[in-house]
């Protein structure tokens, strides 16, 4: 049975697409954290560290399925030809995930791509030789920001995600916060890379937030000063990480995080 999250009119239902090792240590991830962050992050998500002692990735998308339809938040690892098979444990199993799920591709009307790493855009389009969107009837929306710094981040994303995206008529780019049409609300949050993004839904004084890569790992939520090797921009990451970590509007946050453990965090 697929996790699921229920606030309000909102299920937010966890999609697993494949679970690995990270290419590097966590040590050399994030070279800053203690013995003791350590001990306290294994302690709080032990699931993370593999028998070989390697940092173990979960890689998951998120559905977010309401009264008017469904959003995707991330498109995870991809098929056996993606962008992330060099290092990255493809095939993926999101459509398997989303069947189970009872999620037809055809039934999503919104893609949010966090960012355009390339085990978050993986089953954003399919087709190979003749690319098109996996999810034919949805608007995939990426922050202007992260589109202006594609070609210097990895042109492999460019041309196999975003160039057919557009042919399709399918990519919409948005500049900042921007509020959907079913409620929920798209969040910038720079810093791991230029225009990455995060989804927040609420209900009364329950807020729900899709953080893509807001934080990675654990060490990171239970000390969101400490940087990833991985980021673009240390401070603007640790900005927008405390700044949805202690959103004051809310009796209950819930974070769902692609790469820990447990999908669903509730602080």
């Amino acid at each position: 049975m697929l996790p699921v999250l229920q606030v309000g009119p909102y299920t937010v239902i966890a999609l697993a697409d494949g679970v690995g090792p990270f290419f590097s240590s966590r040590a050399e991830a994030f070279p800053e954290a203690t013995t003791e962050q350590w001990a306290a992050a294994d302690r709080f998500d032990p699931g993370a560290v593999g028998p070989d002692g390697r940092w173990r990735l979960q890689f998951r998308a998120f559905a977010i399925r309401g009264d008017r339809g469904v959003t995707l938040v991330d498109a995870g690892i991809g098929p056996a030809d993606s962008p992330a098979a060099s290092w990255a444990p493809v095939p993926g199993e999101l459509p398997a995930a989303l069947a189970a799920a009872g999620i037809e591709p055809s039934a999503v009307d919104t893609v949010v791509l966090t960012h355009l790493h390339t085990d978050h855009v993986g089953w954003a389009v399919a087709g190979g030789a003749q690319p098109r969107p996996f999810f034919p009837n949805a608007e995939y929306l990426v922050q202007q920001a992260e589109f202006d710094a594609l070609e210097e981040a990895d042109p492999r994303v460019r041309s196999a995600v975003i160039d057919p995206l557009r042919e399709a008529g399918r990519l919409r780019l948005l500049d900042g916060d921007t509020s959907l049409r079913r409620g929920e609300r798209v969040v910038a949050t720079p810093g791991h890379t230029p225009g990455h993004q995060s989804v927040l839904v609420a209900s009364g004084r329950e807020r729900v937030a899709v953080t893509g890569d807001l934080l990675v790992h654990a060490v990171q939520l239970l000390h969101p000063e400490l940087a990833y090797a991985h980021e673009r921009d240390p401070a603007r990451a640790r900005a927008s990480r405390e700044r949805v970590l202690r959103r004051r509007n809310a009796d209950t946050l819930h974070l769902a995080t692609p790469h820990l453990t447990e999908p669903f965090i509730t602080r």
